[in-house]
Order: C-alpha cells, then sequence, then structure tokens
C-alpha cells in the first residue's frame, strides 16, 4: 500500500511534468495539481491518504499561504487611493448577486426569503485564494485590476464572518454549542488591533533589515502562525492568513520584501499550494452533476452573469470594457470560508441535500473553470505584455 511520502511525491511530479506543458498555453502550472485533483475525484486508489487529517491540514496550510501572499502583496496606499471604487464595487457586486440568487433559491427551491438571502450572500463572496497563481504569473498583482480583485475578496471574508455569526446565532446553540459568539467578536478585535499595531511599529521593522534572511523568515512564519491561531476561534483562520500578510507587509523594511516575498513564494508554491489544488480538485462530485446538469447550470449561470453584469456597471469607466470583464470572471470564483456556512446550514437541517449539492457543485465548476479562463483572457488581451494597465 502506498504510504503519504510516496504520494506526495507522485503530485510532485505529475504538477511539475504537466505544469511545463500548461505553461506553453500561458497556463499557471501549478493547475496541473488542480487536474490531478479532477482525475482522482472520478478514481480515487488513495483515499486512505486523501481522506487523512495529516493531508487535509497539508491542503489547508496551502489555502493559508496563498491567502498570506494575498495579504502581503496588498498595497494600503493605493487602496486607500481607490477606496471608494473599491468599497462600491464590492457592495455593488456582492448585492447584485446576492439578491438574484435570493430569487433563485426562493422560487426554485422554496426555501424562506431570509434562508434564501443567507444562502445567496454566502455563495456571492470570492475564493481570491485561487487567482494568487496566475495574477503572479502575470505580473499584474500590483495593478489596478489585481489590487481591486484581491481587495475585494479580501473585504468579503469580512462579509463571510458576519454571515457565519448571522447564522450561528440564527441556528442556535443547540446546533453549535462549541460557537461563542463574545469569542468571536473578541478574537476579531484582536487580529485587527494587531494588524494595526504592525502597521503603527515600521520605525521598529527598521532593526530587521540586518537580521539574516532566514531568522527573519522564521518571524514571519511566527506572525502567520499566531494570527492563524487567534482567526481559529473565530472560525476565521482565512481572515487571519491575510491580516498577516497585510502586517508584515507594513511593518517589514523595503529592502527586505523582495527576499522574504521570495521565500514565502517558494515555500508556498513548491510544497503547499500543489496539495491544496489537488484537494480543491478531488471535491468535484461528477454524479450530481450528470444527474441534475440543468439546476447546476441555472446556478452558474445566474451567479456568474450577476458578476459580469455588475462588474461592468461599476468597473468600466475605471478599468475600460475589457478589465471589466477581467474584474467579472476575476471575482466569480468560489472556494473559501462561504462553504463554512454551507454546512453548517446543512448540519442543521436549514438548507436540504438538494439545494446543498448544488451550491457545492457550482463552486467546485467555477474553481475548475474561471482560473482556467481567466489566465486565457489575460492571454487574450495581452495583459502580461502591457505597461498600461489602463484597457479601454
Amino acid at each position: 500500500m502506498i504510504n503519504i511520502y510516496l504520494f506526495l511525491s507522485l503530485i510532485f511530479l505529475f504538477t511539475f511534468i504537466i505544469g511545463r506543458l500548461l505553461q506553453k498555453m500561458r497556463i499557471p502550472w501549478i493547475f496541473a495539481a488542480l487536474l490531478l485533483g479532477v482525475i482522482l475525484s472520478v478514481y480515487n486508489p488513495f483515499g486512505h491518504i486523501t481522506d487523512s487529517s495529516v493531508f487535509v491540514f497539508l491542503s489547508n496550510f496551502g489555502m493559508y499561504f496563498l491567502l498570506f501572499i494575498i495579504g502581503f502583496e496588498t498595497n494600503l496606499k493605493e487602496i486607500k487611493k481607490k477606496k471608494g471604487f473599491i468599497i462600491k464595487s464590492m457592495v455593488f457586486i456582492i448585492s447584485l448577486e446576492a439578491i438574484l440568487g435570493s430569487l433563485i433559491i426562493h422560487y426554485v427551491f422554496n426555501y424562506g426569503w431570509f434562508i434564501s438571502f443567507v444562502v445567496a450572500l454566502s455563495f456571492s463572496t470570492v475564493g481570491e485564494a485561487i487567482l494568487v497563481p496566475i495574477l503572479d504569473e502575470f505580473k499584474i498583482i500590483n495593478t489596478c485590476l489585481g489590487q481591486t480583485i484581491i481587495s475585494i475578496g479580501t473585504l468579503d471574508d469580512i462579509i463571510e464572518i458576519l454571515i457565519l455569526i448571522l447564522v450561528i446565532l440564527f441556528v442556535g446553540s443547540n446546533f453549535y454549542g462549541h460557537f461563542n459568539i463574545s469569542l468571536i467578536v473578541v478574537s476579531l478585535f484582536c487580529l485587527f488591533i494587531l494588524t494595526f499595531g504592525l502597521t503603527k511599529l515600521k520605525k521598529k521593522g527598521i532593526q530587521f533589515s540586518l537580521i539574516q534572511t532566514e531568522s527573519l523568515f522564521l518571524f514571519v512564519i511566527a506572525v502567520l502562525f499566531l494570527f492563524l491561531g487567534i482567526g481559529e476561534y473565530a472560525s476565521g483562520t482565512a481572515l487571519g492568513a491575510i491580516l498577516a500578510g497585510v502586517g508584515v507587509r507594513t511593518f517589514m523594511p523595503k529592502e527586505r520584501l523582495s527576499l522574504i516575498e521570495g521565500e514565502i513564494k517558494a515555500v508556498c508554491y513548491g510544497l503547499f499550494a500543489p496539495i491544496f489544488f489537488l484537494w480543491a480538485g478531488m471535491g468535484l462530485d461528477i454524479k450530481y452533476l450528470i444527474a441534475h446538469p440543468l439546476v447546476v447550470l441555472l446556478i452558474v449561470l445566474v451567479s456568474s452573469g450577476a458578476k459580469y453584469l455588475a462588474s461592468f456597471i461599476v468597473g468600466r469607466k475605471e478599468l475600460g470594457v475589457k478589465g471589466s470583464i477581467l474584474l467579472g470572471t476575476g471575482l466569480s470564483v468560489r472556494f473559501s470560508t462561504s462553504i463554512v456556512i454551507m454546512k453548517i446550514l446543512h448540519d442543521s437541517g436549514i438548507v436540504k441535500d438538494d439545494l446543498y449539492s448544488v451550491i457545492i457543485a457550482s463552486s467546485i465548476i467555477f474553481t475548475l473553470v474561471i482560473p482556467i479562463l481567466f489566465s486565457q483572457l489575460l492571454k487574450y488581451y495581452n495583459v502580461g505584455a502591457n505597461k498600461d494597465y489602463g484597457w479601454s
């Protein structure tokens, strides 16, 4: 019987070999792992490994590293300049999808308006961790488009936490008695205080310019685990990972940022990210897609259509027509803590198997299709080769 070490070796070899072929099509090589995950979703002889707590832990840590990179790459100065546009875009895009989604859930699945709205709002948020390799590949993570995508993705993580609190209050302690609302609020407060504190200690961070890169990386990892640990109490580890990246970037001296970034990306993409993308691909339920294709297709069309329409309305002046199309495409990917919300509603009996399966299936379709579509659109518009990102 194959052990986890041999299995990981197979993952990395497959990702390396197939990834080189994908790179020729300007598709990030990391999506070779996603492809392998889809294959294993059909037939998985390694279930004893992929179902183990060790493998799930490694997969989650891959997601946390990607989210940390998002926070690390977030340019707070640029966000402040564009905060009106970013906040307006987030509110309008998520609200439109939530409203349209509520109508579908209410009339197709016969749920009440409140549950319909909560479910629609939970799956209208963005799984920004999936897009990081593409933004890196095309060197656009620090452009207006890149910063808008990751900023909206970061802000909607806060919305997801608020939805989670609302769901817990609605479901009640009979189902999830281990959730403590006061503890959640205190944990979130501590996360933001720590992030704010690191931004205010920038002068102290100058002392880190003399420390060896290896020791500095150890400090970065310690900060990441600290934020993850605090975020765990609020079921907000994803938000904690992002805020850890934001705090570290503002705290570190500028001359060490590139070195630290290189170390982080080497560990993330070279070790944890392939495991995460494999895990994401394995979640595809082929049988359900075959049994209920039209219902899943309806959810996909409504969700993506709302994202494109809203992105075009709010983004065409700031980003241009092509930029707004790219924004709508990028924001359509879903793989985040919204799954946790659906799991709670499903376990409590509020959401039945039919709606739960449709939402999960549509999320996985977005996870698989959007990254490839997004990278191909970037290639088609020749975005990576342009210095001017003000599309028209």
